[in-house]
Parts: structure tokens; sequence; C-alpha cells
């Protein structure tokens, strides 16, 4: 696909999640919260600071930031969704936060100026661009000498079944071809030696790559598959396509996938992450 074209669709698929990550966010921020508040451990954020957050999402994450900002600095929230946004800037004004600026903004091409900001955030966003090189490249130029860059993704399929098993369903079913070597995805910067590839290319010094688990709960399989429908991106957007009698076979044959991920009377599927820190 065209990266234009591919930019189009992914905006649209988003602008159409936000309503059920909004709905969600507390469920998505208690099974993520350890990797968020690990970005903001190793941002090292400090009062006065301006600190970006690139694919904000409902903004939790950066949130976890502001009250170490203080009333001196500022946290810059950012989507290329604008609904994201909204449901970010509702959240904030909730938590009655008032150092927080939110923007509509796409991480390849910023409406920042060169070193404008100490540090930037991005948790699960890079791996979802159409040229995350591009976004990499933007980010070290709004970054102030010195400043630092933390981010997360999520590994190889093998390690996040969570992802991979309605994907390798799909797939069998012929409703959509196995993703190109690094077309944007869920799993597209699974592999560290591409990040550090892309990150050296951008003018980043690599710190580290840290594994973390993750693990996203469901009390049932129709949890589950409304989670799929509704939050799961790209995966959502082609299984809300099927026609319903398609969507019930997908269905029925992920419920059939279930079985090793049973627990206590739920199901866990689980996943990792690859933290990263780079300067």
């Amino acid at each position: 696909m065209d990266a234009n074209d591919f930019r189009q669709k992914s905006k649209a698929v988003w602008e159409t999640m936000a309503a059920g990550w909004e709905k969600k966010r507390s469920y998505l921020w208690t099974a993520s919260r350890h990797i968020g508040e690990w970005l903001i451990a190793n941002l090292d954020v400090r009062p006065g600071q301006t600190i970006l957050e690139l694919a904000c999402g409902t903004g939790d994450t950066g949130f976890a930031a502001a009250s170490l900002l203080g009333s001196t600095g500022r946290l810059i929230l950012t989507d290329f969704a604008s609904n994201m946004v909204q449901a970010a800037r509702r959240r904030g004004t909730e938590l009655g936060l008032t150092n927080v600026e939110y923007r509509v903004m796409d991480a390849e091409s910023m409406d920042l100026p060169d070193g404008s900001v100490d540090g930037v955030i991005c948790r699960w966003g890079y791996m979802l661009m159409a040229d995350p090189a591009a976004a990499l490249k933007q980010t070290r130029r709004v970054l102030r000498r010195g400043g630092r860059l933390c981010f997360s993704v999520f590994a190889t399929a093998e390690r996040n079944p969570w992802a991979a098993l309605p994907a390798r369903v799909l797939i069998e079913g012929g409703h959509m071809a196995p993703p190109a070597p690094e077309a944007p995805g869920i799993l597209a910067l699974g592999n560290p030696d591409r990040i550090k590839r892309l990150l050296a290319e951008a003018g980043f010094n690599l710190s580290r790559i840290e594994e973390m688990p993750i693990v996203l709960p469901f009390e049932t399989a129709d949890e589950y598959w409304s989670f799929l429908r509704q939050i799961a991106g790209a995966l959502a957007a082609l299984i809300t396509a099927l026609p319903e009698d398609r969507q019930r076979s997908v269905r029925r044959t992920i419920e059939d996938r279930l079985g090793p991920f049973r627990k206590d009377g739920g199901y866990a599927l689980p996943g990792v992450c690859l933290n990263v820190v780079a300067d």
C-alpha cells in the first residue's frame, strides 16, 4: 500500500478506535501501567521541563509525568487522531491538570521547533507509523541537546499471542495477507536489530532495550472478542468489515484456540514489550 494511503486509512481506524479506548481506558491503563511508569521513570522527568508524548491515545502515560513537571513545566500530548486527543483532554480535565497542552499532530511531521522539548515518550506508537524512520528523525530534531527518548513497542509474534492469535486466524481464513517484512503493524518493531538501526539512522545513541512482560486479562471469551472489535486497531477494522457470517466463523475459531490461556475462570493473554531508552 502506498504510504499516504496507509496514513489516511490508519488515521480513520484510530479515529474510530478512540471511543473504545476511552471506554476501556481504565482497563488498558491497569494492564499497561507498569509500562507507562517505566517510561516516565527512565525519562528522568524534572520540574520545569517540556515533555512531549507521541501517539498519546487517552493520555495516561503522559499524565503520569504531569505532577513531576510542576507548575513551571509543560506536558504536550499529541496524537494524529483528533478523537484520541479529545479523549485525552477529557481525562486531563477530570484529573484537574493545568500544565498540559493537547495537540493533533503527526509524529512523522511535527509542528514543533527544533530543540524545543526535553524528553519524548511514546507507548506503542512507532510500530504503527507508515514511516517510523521519519518519525524518529523528527523526534531527534525536536529534542534539545541532552534530551532523552523513551518508547515501548511489542516484541515478535510468538511472544505476543494476544495479537498473533487473531491475526493468524484472519490470515488462515484468507481475510488478510501475511504482513510484508517491516510493514507497519502491532508487531512491526519486534526485532531489536531493526530498532537499533532506525535509532542510529535518526542520530540517536541507544542506551538500552529492556524486555517487559504484559498480560491482558479477560473474564470471558466474549470480552476478548469485544476487545478485538473495539480496541485492536487494524485488526478491529478488518474484523468489523467482514460479513456477519464470516465474523462468526472467525470468532468461533479464535475461541477454540483460547484454551491454553485459561486462568482463574477467565483468560490471560500474554505479551512482551520492548522498552527502549535513547539519547
